[in-house]
């Protein structure tokens, strides 16, 4: 008797499992493939491009960690570590040196 009900909680944990893996791509809250997103300097008002590619989970080829809320990557070329707010579209760039630094806020038009 424990051994069925053992086997029967077991089988329940792993369909509420499935069931909870499933759920953000059958909600379309896991995002595949490549996309581009225009940022703006809101000082300057220079804007440009960043390439995310969700599958390879890169920015620009620069490899990149993806969560839920955002994503975050090292540029080595300029030397930033970038953070890009996924629900506000902010884009905080931090830049260290000798001098100790700095910071750039940025905004980028993401979709809906």
């Amino acid at each position: 008797m424990r051994l069925l009900v053992l086997t029967r909680s077991l089988v329940a944990g792993i369909g509420a499992l499935t069931i909870g893996m499933a759920f953000p791509a059958i909600n379309g809250e896991a995002q595949r493939g490549e996309t581009a997103i225009t940022c703006t300097n809101p000082v300057s008002g220079a804007s440009w491009q960043i390439r995310i590619d969700y599958d390879r989970s890169t920015v620009d080829s620069n490899p990149a960690r993806v969560t839920d809320s955002k994503i975050m990557w090292h540029d080595a070329t300029d030397g930033g570590n970038y953070t890009l707010d996924r629900k506000s579209g902010n884009l905080t760039v931090i830049v260290a040196s000798s001098t100790g630094g700095y910071f750039l806020y940025d905004r980028c038009r993401l979709e809906n």
